[in-house]
């Protein structure tokens, strides 16, 4: 999608109505009002609410692969160190409408075939990246595949938890998980 013939800005709008309301929620006209615009300006960009749609699954599924890959390079680190850095990255830096986004895809995908594979692929990209790490401390392509998707769970899970702590102790716990999903001693 180009952003500068404005597709983007639909798109855009379309995965923050997609947080908000589900994808039923994600009508032309609501859109429309929301960017205020005619409804026009929509049928001039995409032929219709499927192919809106449609660049919304691409949208987010290659922007979540390329974060994961960006977050997991080496870039001259080892792999425990990066895996510490993504633990951290994702546990201090709470994206409420991230986490808004994934939950309603991750519900959309329950009943459309597009959606689904669009979230198997992220996740199996968000695996990847993070089995590479893995790999890279040593673990056996099996082990890694296991550490990775209790890696991915952890990440995932603490986000949507609403932990009655106070913010030391939380980062005390955290600290306490990342040590243990990269094998330190507690």
């Amino acid at each position: 999608m180009s952003e500068t013939d404005g597709t983007g800005k639909w798109v855009d709008a379309g995965l923050a109505e997609l947080a908000s309301a589900g994808v039923d929620g994600v009508r032309v006209e609501v859109l429309a009002e929301r960017l205020g615009v005619t409804k026009g300006g929509f049928y001039r960009r995409f032929k219709d609410r499927r192919a809106l749609l449609d660049a919304m699954l691409d949208v987010w599924a290659s922007g979540r692969i390329a974060a994961i890959e960006q977050q997991t390079a080496l870039n001259g680190e080892a792999p425990a160190k990066r895996l510490r850095s993504v633990i951290k990255l994702y546990s201090e830096r709470q994206n409420p409408q991230g986490i808004a986004i994934e939950l309603a895809m991750r519900q959309w995908a329950r009943s459309d075939a597009a959606a689904a594979e669009a979230v198997a692929r992220v996740d199996a990209g968000r695996m990847k990246a993070v089995q590479s790490l893995y790999r890279g401390v040593g673990h056996t392509p099996f082990e890694a595949e296991a550490r990775a998707m209790i890696f991915y769970a952890f990440i995932f899970g603490e986000s949507l938890l609403f932990l009655g702590q106070a913010p030391r102790k939380r980062t005390t716990l955290l600290a306490a998980c990342a040590a243990a999903l990269t094998e330190e001693a507690l």
